[in-house]
């Protein structure tokens, strides 16, 4: 039995030697002093399989990057603090309401969540690979001054960017929570949410509160409440803020589902004002699906929309599952990572849970020579 899969080719693997020649480009283009490789994740649970696939590859293909160009490299962790903690549905209106990780647990609780589910893997992939990383929560994020002056900046312009940051509506989403204390819930398609620009450095967000009504807050680049964009929106906003370093190169490291995604933000991003050479760099990573193509989604099975597919081990769906030490699995996650490197083919391309699970198991073993 050989650890290598069976992959077929593509137009984009056939137009590579490896995988990280996608980066080549820009890099020659930019020369920048550095590189740092980003990913994120919500912080909702315990990682799957999928999740952790993702930080392995960073860190490998940082570590490769490194080694080929000879430049400084660093991973840095998005904790995707914003996530939807609870929902609520306001019965006269029909309106959605979610409460954030951040606002229900607190700035502690996150910490917490992330040294727990997050830092040991961290730390174990960067032993391994010699590679540094950092970690930044969105609420970190959404209160600097870089991305707050982005935000404004940009807004201005929405008007252009707005169809293809929301296709379906045109409104890009705004969440202000509210500001009552113990609060902190916001209207989820932000509907009665209304963003005023109040000069060059201050815009006026009216929004709407389950419990509480109608409230208001300005935000500006040092004050203001929290700041929750929607994930397009957030995304052209942290990449746009990026785009300003010219020393560092940053490689955005994503799931394959991001992949149609990204063409939208690309598109607003033109649509603002940008050139080809100012959007970001970005490098998707395989996806593990299901029998049926979907993506393997923990919600989808725990809500009975999807069920467990052939060959899926407890262990995918939490990590924390897994049998042996964490050492062993961040061990396992870069042999498997080496071998999807190896070739193109192996990396642009979706697997099973059965296949990613047998090659996650064969690779590097005597057995996959």
């Amino acid at each position: 039995m050989t650890a290598h899969p069976a992959s077929p080719n593509t137009v984009l693997a056939n137009a590579l030697t490896s995988v990280e020649d996608v980066l080549a480009p820009r890099i020659h283009a930019a020369k920048p002093d550095r590189i740092t490789f980003g990913v994120g994740t919500q912080i909702n649970g315990a990682p799957h399989i999928g999740t952790s696939l993702v930080q392995a590859l960073t860190f490998a293909a940082a570590a490769r990057t490194r080694d080929r160009y000879g430049l400084p490299v660093a991973v840095g962790f998005g904790a995707l603090d914003n996530a939807p903690y609870e929902i609520a549905i306001d019965p006269s209106t029909g309106h959605r309401y979610q409460r954030a990780y951040a606002q229900a647990i607190g700035e502690q609780g996150i910490s917490a969540q992330v040294d727990e589910l997050y830092r040991p893997l961290f730390e174990a992939l960067s032993a391994a690979t010699g590679v540094t990383y950092r970690v930044e929560t969105y609420s970190d994020q959404q209160r600097s001054e870089d991305y707050r002056r982005t935000w404004l900046r940009l807004l201005p312009r929405i008007d252009a960017c707005r169809w293809w940051l929301a296709p379906s509506t045109g409104v890009p989403h705004v969440r202000v929570p509210c500001l009552e204390p113990d609060c902190g819930w916001a209207e989820k398609h932000a509907e009665r949410t209304r963003v005023v620009m109040e000069g060059r450095d201050g815009a006026q967000v009216y929004a709407h509160c389950l419990h509480h009504g109608p409230y208001s807050e300005i935000i500006g680049p040092g004050r203001g409440a929290y700041l929750d964009l929607a994930t397009l929106y957030r995304n052209l906003v942290k990449e746009l803020a990026l785009s300003t370093d010219s020393s560092t190169l940053h490689v955005m490291v994503k799931g394959g589902d991001w992949v149609f995604g990204s063409h939208l933000v690309d598109g607003a991003f033109q649509a603002a004002g940008l050139t080809q050479g100012q959007l970001p760099v970005r490098l998707f990573c395989p996806q593990i699906v299901t029998d049926t193509g979907a993506k393997l989604s923990k919600s989808s099975i725990r809500e009975g929309r999807s069920s467990l597919p052939d060959g899926t081990e407890p262990w995918m769906l939490d990590t924390r599952l897994w049998s042996g030490s964490l050492a062993e699995y961040a061990e396992r996650l870069l042999a498997l990572s080496e071998v999807l490197f190896s070739d193109p083919r192996h990396f642009f391309r979706s697997y099973s849970a059965a296949e990613m699970g047998r090659v996650m198991a064969t690779a590097g073993s005597s057995t996959s020579a």
